[in-house]
């Protein structure tokens, strides 16, 4: 496109030098720069670099988010932008361990009214969460219901206690609403027709160092079959109707019982996991201190032997996250082109930053808020890109979580009312039974005491399986997303004040963590 531009200009000069037959000719016209710059036709690109094939699901850590680390630090270096990694660089790095589990001598221990032994890889696999280096022991508290029609947990009931609660249409809702509780362990209980589909124990496993670093820490969560576990249960005093979904959501503790988790490890290798940040400076000589900071997770889940929940299509394996989190990942590579060319700049600078490990967890975002590369107490406000491009749910619209949680939800209004070319309606968070607001890399900022918003298209089909390929993007309404974010992040830029907490949301969000 620049391309064509600077040989029609040229061209335009030349003829109007000869029809004045004296003179020096005027200058080719400019490519376009700011927000301009972003265009279905670059998201298109973008998002089928991103989530090809070739980068085999971005897993953390893998191969192909090396690739991905590659071609983000690339992309900020060709586009000016000032590195904002470690040592001079685009890139920063966070240690992982991977390791072996060793399932014959890794067991669950029952103790107390009912006493039992389930072996870990046969009776029960781990699945999701960390590998513990230790063992875990708690109480035991049976969850059941439906968040949507009330919740009811003491949190006592939670914390530090091993958690059963069922699979079913409300276990994802359930674990948002129980994982900032912070429970020991979680045991997802499952029919015993699905027993035969649910994954086995993966062997490899890998474990974050810095987990103290972690603004939410998931729990191990262990899988188990119906038929496993409820005569145990009955025996111990609980029954497998209270794992039902009716009524509201509630706790039940199991008295004199407590459950023991005990892995066997060895390690395999020291390696790293990396977040790609580049900067492009303010235009104030005072406010340029300051910074709004962009994020999106450029990390998916692999392929459907990484043991990360990659659900395969058929013979299709990879799971490319084109929507989770490419169109993010791409949102902010496209921001970072109109940011670096627009002109003039805005006031504050602006912090460009692709983090990994989200699916993990949260962990590269949450190692940026630990270790930041810019000071943290100068980050302003975040806004966070996660799953923006498809119109499966939403046309034309954008759900913004957090938005009652500080005052970036009057720019968001404003943005919206002064751009109705763009055609994308803000909306609330149309799913608070899912808990949101604690489920992507805008918590790590959140928490920290930096304002934050999360934008997200939301839930589809698609979600973590192979069917989430770059053929899907809604291009034009991943373009006027990026161009709307541009519009956000400008007008938060250049504000004489800084976004403001709403107190009570600063104690709930910050003070309480």
């Amino acid at each position: 496109m620049t391309a064509r531009v600077i040989a029609r200009g040229a061209v335009i000069a030349a003829l109007a030098g000869a029809c004045a037959g004296a003179g020096s000719p005027p200058p080719p016209a400019p490519a376009p720069g700011g927000v301009a710059t972003i265009t279905p036709a670059d998201v298109r690109q973008r998002i089928f670099i991103v989530a090809d094939d070739s980068m085999g699901g971005r897993g953390t850590p893998s191969a192909g988010l090396e690739r991905m680390t590659r071609y983000a630090a690339d992309e900020f270096r060709r586009l000016g932008l000032v590195p904002g990694g470690d040592s001079g660089s685009y890139v920063q790095r966070y240690p992982l361990t991977v390791h072996r589990l060793v399932p014959e001598s890794s067991a669950v221990w029952a103790s107390g009214a009912a006493t039992a032994r389930w072996a870990l890889g046969a009776d029960m696999v781990l699945a999701e969460g960390p590998t513990p280096d230790a063992e875990v022991v708690g109480g035991v508290t049976i969850v059941g219901g439906d968040p949507q029609r009330g919740v009811t947990v003491d949190p006592g009931a939670i914390t530090d206690q091993v958690v059963i609660l069922a699979l079913g249409p409300h276990a994802d809702a359930i674990g948002a609403q129980l994982i900032p509780l912070r429970p020991a362990l979680a045991i997802l209980v499952l029919p015993d027709s699905l027993w035969s589909m649910a994954p086995g124990q993966s062997t490899v496993q890998v474990a974050n160092p810095s987990a103290e670093d972690l603004a939410l820490p998931i729990p191990p969560i262990l899988y188990v079959a119906q038929g496993r576990l409820v005569p145990w249960l009955e025996r111990a005093g609980g029954t497998s109707e209270f794992l039902s979904s009716d009524g509201s959501l509630t706790a039940r503790q199991l008295p004199d019982t407590r459950i023991r988790l005990r892995v066997d490890v060895r390690d395999i290798e020291h390696t790293t996991a990396a977040n790609v940040v580049g900067v492009v400076p303010g235009s104030d000589p005072t406010l340029r201190s300051e910074y709004v900071l962009f994020t999106a997770h450029m990390d998916h889940i692999g392929t459907a032997s990484s043991a990360q929940g990659c659900s395969a299509v058929g013979a299709d394996t990879i799971c490319n996250g084109a929507d989770d989190d490419g169109s993010g990942t791409v949102a902010v590579l496209e921001l970072a082109q109109a940011f670096a060319t627009a002109t003039p700049r805005p006031r504050r600078s602006m912090v460009l930053a692709l983090v990994s490990g989200e699916e993990r967890g949260l962990w590269g975002s949450s190692y940026w808020a630990a270790h930041p590369t810019v000071p943290l107490a100068q980050v302003v406000a975040n806004l966070n890109s996660d799953m923006v491009g498809r119109s499966d749910s939403l046309r034309d619209s954008v759900s913004v979580i957090g938005r009652e949680h500080s005052n970036l939800d009057d720019v968001v209004i404003r943005v919206a009312a002064a751009h109705p070319e763009l055609h994308l309606a803000p909306v609330g968070d149309l799913w608070p039974q899912e808990g949101l607001f604690s489920r992507s890399d805008h918590y790590s900022f959140a928490t920290r005491g930096i304002p934050a918003l999360f934008f997200t298209t939301g839930l589809h089909p698609d979600y973590h399986g192979a069917g989430d390929s770059p053929d899907q993007i809604d291009y034009d309404k991943l373009a006027r997303f990026a161009r709307f974010l541009y519009f956000v992040g400008t007008e938060i830029a250049n504000a004489a004040e800084r976004p403001q907490w709403n107190p009570e949301s600063y104690r709930k969000v910050v003070q309480s963590r």
